[in-house]
């Protein structure tokens, strides 16, 4: 199952492992995009749900979740993927924009959790994945909303990952660094190394299928998020002001 499927990084995930037998569930707000999409993955002799549902409405994730199970099987394999970027900016902050951040980015993929996560303990065997976003290392301009709901997400997989580690069920957290997606295309500030949703997808895959915790990428802008984390803050603070925001 794989949340926010109908463009970007999570229809590039799901066109990757329709096309490599896998069966998919495609979750999303846009209806007739994930037809066309579900209908494309059929034709090329793929299996795909096309589930229309709003990840902060728990009861549609839920149902969701259902219906999966009920039409494809099991879930062995959750992507939390859903997000949205929504511009903060402190001279018109708009606490409704904060909030729907969160419950998008961050209560969204508790929903889907758990929904999924009680067969998966039961079977000993599945896998989460949450997408959340280098943004998460550190507060940004414009983007306080997105930066602490990735920074949420992190932390809420990190325990879940240590508290069920020996039970069969694996949990990674992949922080991505500038992808080409509806998301940014507004975005009029500087993209350092920005990649294809496709090509981001590929590294997604390989690092889920290694089983890692924590997989940031691409290494160069992780290198640069990891440094901004132990520099002192008037530095940083002082930088990310005339840099912009990291939307």
């Amino acid at each position: 199952m794989i949340t926010g499927a109908s463009s970007g990084i999570g229809l590039a995930l799901s066109r990757r492992l329709a096309g490599e037998g896998t069966k998919v569930a495609l979750v999303a707000r846009r209806k007739d995009l994930l037809d066309q999409w579900a209908g494309e993955i059929g034709l090329a002799g793929g299996v795909a749900l096309a589930l229309h549902g709003d990840v902060r409405d728990r009861i549609a994730v839920r149902e969701a979740v259902r219906r999966t199970e009920s039409e494809l099987g099991p879930i062995d394999l959750l992507i939390a993927n859903a997000g949205v970027g929504h511009v903060t900016p402190a001279g018109t902050f708009d606490s409704a924009s904060f909030e729907d951040t969160i419950r998008t980015n961050l209560l969204g993929p508790a929903y889907a959790v758990e929904a999924v996560l009680p067969s998966m303990l039961t079977r000993r065997a599945g896998q989460i994945v949450g997408i959340s976003s280098l943004a998460s290392y550190r507060g940004l301009p414009r983007s306080h909303a997105y930066c602490a709901s990735k920074s949420g997400l992190n932390a809420f997989l990190e325990g879940l990952r240590a508290e069920i580690a020996d039970r069969g069920v694996r949990v990674t957290t992949v922080c991505p660094g500038f992808v080409r997606t509806p998301m940014i295309e507004k975005g009029t500030s500087p993209m350092p190394f920005l990649l294809e949703a496709d090509e981001a997808a590929r590294r997604i895959l390989r690092a889920v299928r290694a089983g890692r915790r924590v997989y940031n990428f691409p290494w160069p802008m992780a290198a640069l998020m990891a440094l901004v984390r132990v520099l002192p803050n008037a530095w940083i603070d002082r930088a990310v002001r005339s840099a912009g925001s990291f939307e």
